[in-house]
């Protein structure tokens, strides 16, 4: 119980993931862009239950940039479609599950269609108490510095706040995702080793775990071994993928008998 212990506590609080290579998997068989895109709906299922078992209190998921507006315009159309569908289908699932959604990022170039499906999302599980998936959509790091630099102006010039006052503490509370803990693991998928502009402050302290496997091939499995990466690499509690895999077991085990009282 006590090893089971200190690996819990061992764990990320928050995960972010930067989901790559759904295009390139896509063309490795011979399928369009969009195909790829489709089959990544199912590494983000699989992502958020496998992170849920293990009980971490955050994931972060890259879902669209704010340079992902130069891609050509029928993808573009596509992804805003697969946007709105996923949404449709599956956020009761979400709420029945505990789980709470938020969108995060600039909004206000969607479609009317879209921020009503996001609105109506993000409502429907907002007082729910479990993990917090954050799905960044038009969003960059340098974006949230921006606006939160802005909000940070306005009340020094509206006399509310002085110039002196203004800390790394003031500007965390004003950037997105200030009421959680901030990146303890950062995940990216196929091969790539950079940030792209994701999340830049909230990523100041955290371990980065590049994996060459496509999005659209990423599982529970996957996990589990960035995540033993992470526990070993931190050295605060020296654990194995099987470890993890009866944390998550134990945790499921709990749940039902807490639903059934």
């Amino acid at each position: 119980m006590q090893n089971s212990q200190a690996l819990a506590e061992s764990l990320p609080k928050h995960i972010a993931v930067i989901m790559d290579g759904n295009g390139r998997w896509a063309k490795s068989q011979g399928k369009p862009r969009v195909f790829g895109h489709k089959h990544g709906v199912q590494a983000v299922r699989k992502t958020i239950r496998s992170a849920a078992k293990m009980g971490i209190q955050a994931v972060t998921l890259f879902a669209f940039s704010s340079e992902n507006w130069r891609r050509p315009e029928e993808e573009v159309g596509l992804l805003m479609e697969l946007f709105i569908s996923v949404l449709s289908s599956e956020v009761k699932k979400l709420y029945k599950n505990n789980l709470r959604l938020r969108i995060i990022g600039d909004k206000s170039r969607f479609s009317e269609r879209l921020q009503r499906k996001i609105e109506e999302a993000e409502k429907l599980t907002a007082t729910n108490s479990g993990m917090v998936i954050n799905i960044a959509a038009n969003y960059g790091g340098k974006w949230d510095i921006t606006q939160a630099v802005k909000s940070i102006s306005h009340k020094v010039a509206q006399g509310e706040i002085s110039v002196d006052s203004i800390d790394e503490d003031l500007i965390t509370s004003e950037l997105t995702m200030s009421d959680i803990p901030e990146v303890d693991l950062l995940i990216r998928t196929s091969g790539e080793c950079r940030i792209s502009n994701f999340m830049l402050w909230q990523l100041a302290y955290a371990e980065m775990y590049f994996t060459p496997v496509f999005w659209p091939d990423f599982g529970e499995d996957s996990l589990i071994e960035a995540v033993t990466w992470f526990v070993e690499r931190e050295r605060r509690f020296g654990a194995t993928g099987e470890q993890i895999k009866e944390l998550m077991e134990q945790r499921a085990s709990m749940n039902k008998k807490d639903s059934s009282v």
